[in-house]
C-alpha cells in the first residue's frame, strides 16, 4: 500500500463533506450536520460539498484541511484549526450563502437551530492557546491501515510549525477506535461533559476532550 499526506483541494470537496457527516455521526447514527442541515443525507452532502467550496476563508472550508491517498486516491481527511481565528462563528456567513444556493428556507432550517441547543451542553470548550483537531474520518475500506495515524502526526506538526504548544480534540463517549486512535497519538484524557438533553438528542451520554504537548 502507498499512502500519501497532502493539502486538501477544491476537487476533494466530495470527500471532505462526507468526512464531515461521518466525523459528526462517530459511531451512531445521526450527529451534528445531520441536525443542523436537516435534510435527507444526499442534501447533507450536497450541503457540505458546497460549504467546503464557498469562500470567505471558515472552518469548513477546504483549505483548512490535510487529505490521505491511498495508491492516488483521497479516502480520508482532517483539520487542525485556530480557534481564534478560525473557529466556529466564521461559518455563519459561508452557510447563509449555500442555505441560498440550495432553496432552503427559514422553516427547513428551523429543526437544526432548535436542536442546536440540546448539542451544545456537551460541546466542548476550547482550551486557550490550543491547537483544535476536528473533522476526522477514513472511508471504511481504508480504516486500520495506518492512514488516520499519519494525518494527525501531519496536523499536529502543523500546528507546532505554526507556533502551538498543546493540542485537542473531542469525540462523543463511546467510540473507542477514536480514542485509541488519539491515545496512539499522545493524546491524553482531560475531562467530559454528559447532558440528558445530549443524550436524549445524539444517543450518547456526552463527549470527551483530550489533549497533549506539541
Amino acid at each position: 500500500m502507498n499512502f500519501k499526506i497532502r493539502q486538501a483541494r477544491p476537487e476533494d470537496a466530495k470527500l471532505l463533506a462526507w468526512c464531515m457527516l461521518m466525523a459528526g455521526r462517530s459511531h451512531i447514527k445521526i450527529g451534528i450536520w445531520d441536525l443542523i442541515i436537516s435534510q435527507p443525507e444526499e442534501r447533507c452532502l450536497s450541503f457540505l460539498e458546497l460549504l467546503a467550496l464557498q469562500g470567505p476563508r471558515h472552518m469548513c472550508h477546504y483549505s483548512e484541511f490535510l487529505v490521505a491517498e491511498v495508491n492516488g486516491h483521497a479516502v480520508a481527511a482532517l483539520e487542525g484549526l485556530d480557534p481564534v481565528t478560525n473557529g466556529e462563528e466564521t461559518v455563519t456567513e459561508p452557510m447563509a450563502a449555500v442555505i441560498q444556493q440550495m432553496g432552503l428556507t427559514q422553516d427547513d432550517m428551523a429543526p437544526g437551530l432548535e436542536s442546536l441547543a440540546a448539542f451544545m451542553t456537551c460541546h466542548s470548550d476550547f482550551l486557550d492557546g490550543a491547537w483544535v483537531v476536528e473533522q476526522v474520518a477514513t472511508l471504511p475500506e481504508c480504516r486500520r491501515m495506518g492512514v488516520i495515524s499519519s494525518l494527525l502526526g501531519a496536523i499536529l506538526d502543523k500546528g507546532r510549525q505554526q507556533g502551538f504548544h498543546r493540542a485537542q480534540v473531542s469525540f462523543y463517549i463511546g467510540n473507542t477506535p477514536a480514542e485509541s486512535a488519539y491515545q496512539k497519538a499522545g493524546f491524553r484524557y482531560l475531562d467530559e461533559k454528559r447532558h440528558r438533553d445530549f443524550e436524549k438528542l445524539i444517543g450518547c451520554p456526552g463527549m470527551v476532550r483530550l489533549v497533549r504537548d506539541l
